[in-house]
């Protein structure tokens, strides 16, 4: 029988895309070496879009930083499955995740591809974040 729906299944590793219409797409994610709980390298910015999260299934911590601030202001959020975190335009962020995670992301179309700017930790900042990290699941 033909179907009438748009069926796309999550098989690739990491990041990608799985349906983009003119003005937003719908993404996943799943865990690779550097989205790790002990092995985040940056973090990452979108000035044109919101970036929705939605935990399917795993463990995964969202991360935001202020840059801004004379001192970087990190915060560590352990999120919850089946909630939206909604990360707005201009924060910079990223997402550490426990093996076998899965993310759903809700963002403008083509963002990937050019709409992120990347900052790299320095050894200080990264420790710092792998802390917060373990706290944030402990809690």
């Amino acid at each position: 029988m033909k179907t009438r729906l748009r069926i796309s299944e999550c098989t690739a590793e990491g990041y990608s895309p799985l349906s983009i219409h003119p003005g937003w797409q719908v993404a996943y994610l799943t865990t690779v070496p550097e989205h790790q709980l002990d092995d985040l390298i940056n973090m990452e910015v979108h000035t044109q879009t919101d970036e929705l999260f939605i935990l399917l299934k795993g463990e995964a911590v969202l991360l935001t930083v202020d840059y801004d601030t004379q001192e970087k202001e990190f915060e560590a959020v352990a999120m919850k499955p089946f909630v939206m975190y909604d990360v707005p335009q201009g924060v910079w962020h990223n997402i550490a995740m426990a093996p076998d995670t899965l993310l759903l992301i809700v963002e403008k179309d083509y963002t990937h591809l050019h709409d992120v700017q990347y900052t790299p930790f320095d050894e200080e900042d990264k420790q710092m974040v792998c802390k917060m990290i373990q706290e944030a699941l402990q809690q």
